[in-house]
């Protein structure tokens, strides 16, 4: 079987037949020549409708495509010009394998950023012998396809977080879709800020007006930015602070206490009895080990600021399992009043954040405790991931095509042949 034969069965091109090849020594590539058939017309790459042609460019011009048996290939073609009596003007041809000035083919595009989700874009320079621009370019060439091809319709829940991915306080905005059954990444932006926020509504309202009519509910963390733009843009979502960043909150208090009560006890010369009792406190008592039982049960005998802390923490865990919101607002209301007199000021700050987003927070048992950040947080560590295996990224274009390609679950372009 001749290799046009294979290529003609994997790679049908209307209108167009690979004619021969040839292999070129000096760049170890196979070059196979593109001709077009002898009664098809050329393309408007502008318009789209077939249009008499111009004239043919004398110089060819190359497009990259799948290597194999080690060798580089590519098609080789001499663009055609046409006089498009629609757009009143000369343009270049438009040719199936290949968009615009693009010189990698969507077979190779499609092939490199398959390989590209699974290791690093500098690795699959490497495994291919390519440049990291190459596969850089592959794989915004699929991102593009992908973001312009989506569908949108279809979201009704989000789930908004930042990230930091460069040193300095650089972050990015996360806007995620956590419906029940589908999940994905639908926006990065730059910062964490409201103007960035403001700037995700702007850009899909822009693609579908009634975008955010179909949001029915939003979780996020206590960022202002977050909250006073949610209020602005979704008021009849329902906006739900999760329990990942409340419970977070109750483990920093915790620290602080245990921390300035250890340095207490040091500084007036008694027994160091929270020495490495850290956790002992920040962990869920399943989670702990044998030793670390033992040193709380320890602790809990003994009349400490750090204990009394703790029991408060564990009480609010009860929140949790209530299924009305008016019953857990008022389990939440006992324990803010009871918290307030406990004098522990790390503790008395937990319950004032905690009233101060009363309705938010019970917004979670009004939406019947299906959504809630800890999906964003495991969308989070994916994308944690990401950044480690490229061990980072220099510029946000770069880092956003990444996330896009890693956890957008895009639409790609489908071939009739499927390249391994």
């Amino acid at each position: 079987m001749r290799l046009k034969t294979i290529l003609n069965k994997s790679c049908k091109f209307k209108s167009f037949v690979f004619k021969g090849a040839r292999f070129n020594e000096q760049t170890d590539t196979i070059i196979i020549n593109v001709m077009p058939r002898g009664n098809a017309k050329a393309i408007c790459s502008q318009c789209g409708t077939s249009a008499p042609g111009y004239d043919i460019c004398t110089e060819p011009r190359f497009f990259g495509f799948i290597p194999f048996w080690g060798f580089h290939v590519c098609f080789e073609y001499r663009m055609r010009r046409v006089e498009c009596p629609n757009c009143r003007k000369i343009v270049v041809e438009k040719i199936p394998w290949a968009d615009g000035k693009n010189h990698l083919t969507h077979y190779y595009c499609k092939y490199l950023a398959d390989w590209a989700k699974e290791i690093s874009w500098k690795g699959v320079a490497e495994r291919f012998r390519t440049s990291w621009q190459t596969v850089r370019k592959a794989v915004e060439s699929v991102v593009e396809f992908g973001l312009e091809n989506r569908d949108i319709t279809n979201v009704e829940a989000l789930g908004v977080d930042e990230i930091q991915w460069q040193k300095g306080h650089k972050y990015l905005t996360l806007v995620y879709q956590i419906d029940c059954g589908y999940r994905r990444l639908l926006w990065v932006g730059q910062e964490r800020t409201q103007k960035t926020l403001l700037r995700f509504f702007y850009e899909f309202k822009k693609k579908d007006k009634e975008f955010a009519e179909r949001i029915k509910f939003v979780c996020s963390d206590m960022w202002k930015a977050y909250l006073k733009v949610i209020a602005k843009k979704l008021p009849d979502s329902i906006h739900i602070l999760d329990r990942f960043h409340i419970m977070q909150k109750f483990g920093i208090a915790m620290d602080k206490v245990r921390a300035s009560e250890a340095k207490r006890l040091k500084e007036e010369g008694k027994e160091p009895v929270l020495v490495k009792s850290r956790w002992c406190f920040l962990k869920r008592k399943s989670n702990l080990t044998g030793k670390q039982e033992f040193k709380l049960n320890e602790l809990l005998q003994m009349n400490l600021r750090s204990v009394k802390a703790y029991l408060l923490k564990e009480q609010f865990q009860k929140f949790w399992e209530y299924n009305s919101p008016i019953w857990a607002g008022k389990y939440l209301d006992a324990w803010c009043e009871k918290t307030m007199h406990s004098r522990i000021e790390p503790m008395m700050d937990i319950a004032k954040m905690l009233r101060c987003h009363h309705e938010l927070i019970l917004n979670f048992f009004r939406a019947k405790k299906q959504y809630n950040s800890g999906i964003v947080e495991g969308l989070n560590r994916k994308i944690n991931l990401t950044v480690r295996k490229s061990f980072g990224f220099r510029s946000f274009k770069i880092i956003e095509t990444a996330l896009y390609h890693q956890l957008g679950e895009l639409p790609e372009p489908q071939f009739p042949h499927e390249f391994w």
